[in-house]
C-alpha cells in the first residue's frame, strides 16, 4: 500500500462560521482572518493505491460551478485534482473507487462534471465506484433546511444515475471495521447524519482522514465547534471521545481543511487534549 495526498484547491469560509459560539479574539490566534473575516481552507484529498485498487477519498469543489458561486468563497493558489493526480503519476480515469466522507459540496463536487457538449452532467471518474452509506445519502438526496446550501443535486443525483453509487454498511456501534475498501470508517453524526472519518493502518501508524470532524489544529479544543454542524453538542460528545483514543494511541490525523498543517499528534494535558506535534505529509510518510 502506498499513500499519497492530494491537494484539490484551496478556498475560504467564513471565520466566525468555522468557529461557532467561539470568540475571534481566541480563534484568530490560530487561523487568523483576512479583512473581510475570512479564513484560509484546503480541500486536502487522500489517495490509496493498494493492489490494483486506487481509492480517492473526497474530491474538493470541483470547477463546474458558476463564478458567482465560487466568487462567494475566494478561492486561492493554483492546486487542483487533475495536477495533483498527475504529480503522482496518475489520471483520474485510473482511480477505481472514490470514498466520500460525506456530500456537503466542497467533498464531492469533484465526482461530477460537465459533459462535452455542457448540456447535462457525467462523473468525473468513469471507471470508479462512488462510496457513501444509505442513511447519509438519504440525509442528502432529502435535505433539511439548514444544510440545502450545501447538498448541491448537481453533485449527488449524476452519481445514482450513472449507475456508479455504492453504499456501505452502516454498524449498529458506529464503527466499521475492515470495510470494503480496506480501511475502517467510524461513523459520526454531530456535523451533518453519517458522516464518515477513514482509519488506516499504514507504516505502522494509524492515520485518520479527519474531513469535519477536526478541520483544523485550531479546532481541537472541545468548545471549538463549526456554526454548520447540526448537532453541535453531539459533536462535543463525539469529539471528546475520539480525541481522547487519538491521543492514548498515537493516532496521526489528516487534517483536510487546514491550509497550513497537514498531519497533527495529540497529547492530554491538564488542560485536556491538545496539540502535540505538526507534519508534512511527505516528511512524516516516507
Amino acid at each position: 500500500m502506498k499513500l499519497y495526498t492530494v491537494e484539490t484547491g484551496n478556498f475560504k469560509l467564513d471565520g466566525g462560521a468555522m468557529f461557532g459560539v467561539v470568540p475571534k479574539s481566541l480563534w484568530n490566534k490560530t487561523n487568523p482572518a483576512d479583512k473581510n473575516n475570512m479564513i484560509d481552507i484546503a480541500a486536502r484529498s487522500l489517495l490509496i493505491e493498494d493492489g490494483d485498487r486506487l481509492i480517492l477519498i473526497d474530491t474538493g469543489l470541483g470547477n463546474k460551478q458558476s463564478d458567482k458561486f465560487f466568487g462567494y468563497y475566494y478561492l486561492w493558489g493554483n492546486d487542483n485534482l487533475d495536477n495533483s493526480l498527475q504529480q503522482h503519476g496518475f489520471h483520474r480515469d485510473d482511480i477505481t473507487d472514490v470514498f466520500l466522507t460525506h456530500l456537503h459540496f466542497d467533498h464531492c463536487g469533484g465526482c461530477i462534471q460537465w459533459n462535452n457538449n455542457k448540456t447535462g452532467y457525467e462523473p468525473a471518474f468513469k471507471n470508479a465506484r462512488f462510496w457513501t452509506n444509505k442513511n447519509h445519502w438519504e440525509w442528502a438526496t432529502k435535505p433539511n433546511a439548514r444544510e440545502k446550501a450545501s447538498f448541491l443535486s448537481e453533485n449527488i443525483l449524476p452519481i445514482q444515475e450513472s449507475g456508479q453509487l455504492n453504499f456501505l454498511p452502516v454498524p449498529e456501534n458506529d464503527f466499521l471495521a475492515n470495510a470494503e475498501l480496506g480501511f475502517d470508517v467510524l461513523f459520526v453524526n454531530g456535523h451533518t447524519d453519517k458522516q464518515m472519518i477513514p482509519h488506516i493502518k499504514y507504516q505502522d501508524k494509524t492515520l485518520v482522514f479527519m474531513a469535519d470532524l477536526l478541520p483544523t489544529v485550531g479546532h481541537i479544543p472541545l468548545p471549538y465547534v463549526m456554526g454548520y454542524d447540526t448537532r453541535p453538542l453531539l459533536t462535543l460528545t463525539e469529539k471528546e471521545k475520539f480525541l481522547n483514543i487519538a491521543a492514548e494511541n498515537n493516532y496521526h490525523l489528516l487534517l483536510q481543511h487546514d491550509a497550513h498543517n497537514q498531519v497533527c499528534t495529540l497529547q492530554k494535558t491538564e488542560k485536556g487534549v491538545r496539540l502535540k506535534e505538526t507534519f508534512l505529509f511527505n516528511e512524516l510518510f516516507i
